[in-house]
């Protein structure tokens, strides 16, 4: 399989946004990184929106559980529109992210976060990527297919409860599509000018709505759909 910076780099220069009614978002990102400090970021590098142009939000979380999104656009169009509601804060800043080699990512907000990533593959995700290749968009929209999924990656990947399906924060259906998924295997952060320290998972594993963040970094390509409250 290709290095996951020249997946990111086609999804940056060929953005694809799947069909669908609902509100849709695709590309790339961290579903989340804890660190023994209590800090936990998350990117999420969607390239494609239904809703505007596209964006890059930081998912940050405190110590204390407190949530806050830097965000490149406003609220409205970012990640706040379906996850604001369990936030604190959404601040719109600069955001960068900048490949330093094939499996090498630094993600900064200006003032906030400077991020640098290395990402690997492993026997367990070279298997999920295979399935996921050839699965069907069907697959990938049904509710009891997604839950097997997680329910799958939450006994495989020792990263805690996976969701793959479930409500947002602000109570709207999401269906998340993890189409290809690497490690990170290592991580190092500063959050506003303190080290976070070294990654290791929660005592208690965090989540906001049904998305529960990973015990241990994973990056992913792929796409949510967000549907409206039932």
């Amino acid at each position: 399989m290709r290095p996951p910076r020249e997946y990111a780099e086609e999804s940056e220069r060929h953005p694809q946004l799947p069909p669908g009614s609902e509100e849709r978002v695709a590309g790339y990102g961290v579903m989340g990184q804890t660190f023994e400090t209590g800090h936990v970021l998350g990117l999420r590098r969607w390239t494609a929106s239904s809703v505007g142009e596209q964006f890059t939000s930081i998912w940050h979380r405190e110590p204390d559980g407190s949530w806050h999104f830097y965000e490149s656009a406003q609220p409205q169009f970012a990640c706040s529109r379906w996850f604001g509601h369990g936030v604190q804060e959404s601040v719109v800043v600069p955001i960068d992210v900048t490949w330093d080699g094939p499996t090498q990512l630094r993600v900064t907000a200006e003032g906030r976060v400077d991020w640098h990533l290395t990402l690997a593959a492993s026997p367990m995700t070279r298997v999920m990527n295979a399935m996921g290749g050839g699965m069907p968009m069907a697959a990938w929209r049904s509710t009891a297919m997604l839950r097997a999924m997680g329910a799958m990656a939450s006994a495989t990947l020792g990263v805690g409860k996976v969701s793959m399906t479930g409500l947002t924060a602000n109570g709207l259906p999401f269906d998340a599509n993890p189409l290809r998924i690497w490690r990170v295997v290592d991580a190092v952060a500063t959050i506003n000018g303190v080290d976070a320290g070294q990654p290791a998972p929660l005592p208690q594993q965090a989540r906001l709505g049904d998305f529960w963040i990973p015990q241990h970094g994973i990056f992913a390509m792929g796409r949510v759909f967000v549907g409206t409250p039932s």
